[in-house]
């Protein structure tokens, strides 16, 4: 995966194989039936060598119709080619594959240049990087490698500071090949927007999708992660920072498909959400209940006359400025009714 666009790889719906329920196997008893382990059988179908029914009862997981069981027996080098198909090395046993030291072999993952197809968390809490074997022979095939001093020689400057400085690409590059995986197995658009948000942080998921009924849809497509010890333990725990995007331009371009992908799901098929209920027409005209207990309202105190000075003593008491034009009019009324 490169770039900052998704490449949706889809399994035609024609392209599986049309079966009833009774005539398909349980992911269990086909892998017994195909002599595979458990892991092994995971890997098959994520890599599209084994093809897949949805489980419609419910059972998590994909079934295996009977006829997928009978082709895959009929193909030439089975059961041996099947299983080195699936076939996944540790570092020594790469290594030896590519013929070079383990720590160049592991300097080549760091760069980016071998993709883990998987890992686990050892005892030591230590993750342990595997690689499809078929992957490496390529690659140790592969004439322009060598030309470049990558199997042989001293490795080239550039690459020898990326290390330097702590370059791992392997966690970046297994996410972005697991969500191929996921990808290729999603048959409706919300499964495919759920896949992609199942590497991102809930609250990048929160903050791209922020209808709460989206998201809540989204966790109902969401893909079942890998198991990697106790939930809650501390191996559960590194893998779970391993399953989710940290780089800033990896989370980026990671919200930017998200956001696409429920675009497309939304005009799909929207989300469900609860009905509304009808407001009943006499209570849009009701009144408002009164308050049976009204709080209390505190008492206005009466407003009291502003205390006035006394007179000074041994002074007449002044008639007030409303009184004193009343005095004067009595006072000329009796002079005028006594005449000249």
């Amino acid at each position: 995966m490169s770039g900052n666009t998704l490449t949706y790889e889809t399994t035609a719906s024609a392209g599986r194989i049309g079966t009833a329920r009774g005539t398909s196997l349980a992911p269990g008893r086909a892998a017994r039936e195909l002599g595979l382990k458990r892991s092994e059988f995971a890997l098959a179908v994520h890599l599209g060598r084994i093809r897949t029914l949805p489980d419609e009862g419910g059972g998590g997981g994909g079934r295996v119709a009977r006829d997928e069981i009978e082709r895959i027996r009929a193909q030439q080098g089975y059961p041996e080619g099947l299983r080195e198909s699936v076939r996944c090395v540790g570092t020594a046993e790469g290594a030896a594959l590519l013929e070079v030291t383990r720590a160049r072999f592991t300097r080549l993952a760091r760069l980016g240049l071998l993709v883990p197809v998987s890992f686990y968390v050892n005892r030591y809490r230590a993750v342990v990087w595997l690689y499809l074997a078929d992957d490496l022979r390529q690659f140790a095939s592969d004439e322009g490698n060598a030309d470049a001093a990558l199997l042989k020689g001293r490795t080239p400057e550039g690459l020898r500071d990326q290390l330097t400085e702590g370059l791992d690409l392997r966690p970046r590059n297994w996410r972005g090949r697991y969500l191929g995986f996921l990808l290729r197995r999603a048959d409706d658009p919300w499964a495919r927007a759920a896949a992609v948000a199942s590497l991102l942080d809930p609250v990048e998921v929160s903050e791209v999708v922020r209808d709460p009924y989206e998201r809540s849809h989204l966790l109902r497509f969401r893909p079942a992660q890998p198991s990697h010890g106790t939930p809650g333990s501390p191996a559960a725990q590194l893998a779970e920072e391993i399953m989710t995007a940290t780089d800033p331009d990896e989370i980026d371009w990671l919200r930017a498909d998200l956001a696409g992908a429920v675009d497309v799901a939304r005009g799909h098929r929207p989300a469900p959400r609860p009905p509304l209920r009808p407001v009943p027409r006499e209570a849009e005209h009701r009144p408002a209940p009164k308050d049976p207990h009204p709080p209390r309202r505190a008492p206005h105190p009466e407003p009291h006359p502003a205390p006035q000075d006394p007179p000074p003593p041994g002074s007449a008491p002044r008639p007030s400025e409303a009184e004193a034009p009343g005095r004067i009019r009595s006072m000329l009324t009796r002079l005028w009714r006594a005449g000249p």
